[in-house]
């Protein structure tokens, strides 16, 4: 693998890109491919009324001039606010909202089955990003019938799931290294080599990121700047900013600045995306309870990858890099995930008004009765077992077996003995 590369800034270079500053053609062009925020490595091979270098250092010269800076203890990074972040934050500060709040209602009482569904996806969908080689469906068949896991690629995603679980409780709590500490505990427990590392920062410089092929990608701090670094992060997540920055964006920072550090020996991917959601839900951005962002990023893992390389390498002598292709990459997974979610929802709701059909022509359902007889009508063949409607359905044990008996004694279902539980089969008509 070829890490992206970034020409040096040459005084020959800014001067030939001077003569066409006031070039209304030329002046359209970098804007409309700053708008795109293209990198180096994706602007070198296009064709311009003039050279690619002369027009990257136009677009470099732009962008400083309306650069935000991020001041992190000694650090600094630079990002620019281009018109689609402003379109989507205010997607997600107004309609998301309103339309998410408005298909919940619609769905009465089921708002906690579907909190549990996308902290279902999120734990899958992280652990696979750090390579656990499993489905989505056998994984989530796994955290809904709480089985134990078979491998380490399962207790990732069993870890992950009851970690964001935590979250929830958390959100109402400050930001500390301890906090931190105890998550990545959480996200690695049994995973390690050595359980030393667990909830633990790393105490080498030994580690670093590489490609598959061996190619160095980024080398972290050195270990003894990490408690320090870890606990600006927690002022500069719970400080109020000199200049404003949007909750979502530096959200979106602390993610990277986590990846950045690399404070711990492995983990340290999960703990970067726990911590965005746990700062997006401390910042009463409920909606994420509902959003599996990690799901959206996994589906483009090369571009993830590519948004930390392409922020780290386009750096100026005055920063560390552009955290704008972070952003808006990130905020590209954002309004997936967001859209995902609706379009979920007005799935269930068309589920749910068959589900109301499913009541009126039985009788004596309530819904969540009738939803689970749905479940069973969509999977005959499948047993379903009490433990599952408890978790599937975020209800007490007692509930979800009283659902299952009341199905049975209204002859829709059969149970069966299973060692020391029941299991529960549709009853197919003879």
């Amino acid at each position: 693998m070829k890490l992206p590369e970034v020409p040096e800034y040459s005084k020959e270079a800014l001067e030939n890109a001077g003569k066409f500053l006031h070039d209304s053609q030329i002046a359209e062009l970098v804007h409309r491919y700053n708008e795109k925020y293209l990198h180096w490595e994706e602007l070198k091979y296009r064709k311009f009324p003039l050279e690619p270098i002369i027009m990257w250092n136009l677009m470099k010269v732009s962008r400083e001039l309306k650069a935000k800076s991020v001041k992190f203890g000694d650090w600094v990074f630079k990002y620019n606010l281009i018109d689609e972040f402003q379109e989507k934050l205010h997607i997600l500060d107004k309609s998301a909202a309103g339309n998410l709040l408005s298909s919940l209602e619609a769905l009465q009482d089921n708002r906690r089955k579907y909190i549990i569904s996308s902290l279902m996806e999120e734990a899958i969908a992280s652990s696979q990003i750090e390579g656990a080689a499993t489905t989505r469906e056998i994984a989530k068949k796994m955290l809904q019938e709480d089985r134990k896991p078979k491998n380490k690629d399962e207790k990732m995603i069993i870890n992950n799931y009851a970690t964001v679980k935590h979250i929830l409780d958390l959100k109402n709590e400050a930001v500390t290294p301890e906090k931190i500490l105890e998550i990545h505990r959480m996200i690695t427990n049994g995973m390690l080599e050595k359980p030393e590392y667990e909830g633990s920062f790393r105490e080498t410089n030994e580690i670093a990121v590489y490609s598959n092929d061996g190619t160095l990608l980024h080398r972290p701090v050195e270990y003894p700047e990490i408690p320090k670094l870890v606990n600006e992060l927690c002022d500069f997540a719970s400080s109020k900013d000199k200049e404003f920055i949007h909750p979502v964006i530096k959200g979106i920072i602390i993610h990277f600045l986590i990846g950045y550090i690399h404070p711990f020996n492995d983990g340290n991917g999960r703990t970067a995306r726990a911590l965005f959601y746990w700062y997006l839900l401390k910042n009463d951005y409920w909606l994420f309870e509902y959003m599996a962002v990690s799901r959206a990023i996994n589906s483009s893992k090369k571009q993830y990858r590519n948004a930390y390389l392409y922020a780290e390498s386009d750096r100026t002598p005055n920063d560390l890099g552009d955290l704008t292709y972070f952003i808006k990459y990130n905020l590209d997974c954002i309004k997936k995930a967001l859209d995902d979610t609706l379009e979920y929802l007005e799935r269930k709701q068309e589920e749910q008004s068959q589900a109301l059909k499913v009541i009126s022509e039985s009788g004596g359902l309530t819904l969540r009765q009738a939803e689970i007889l749905k479940q069973f009508l969509k999977q005959p063949e499948k047993p379903v077992t009490i433990k599952e409607i408890v978790t599937t359905y975020s209800v007490a044990y007692a509930t979800a077996r009283s659902d299952l008996f009341r199905l049975e004694e209204l002859g829709y279902v059969k149970k069966r003995k299973a060692g020391k539980e029941f299991i529960f089969l549709y009853k197919m008509e003879d």
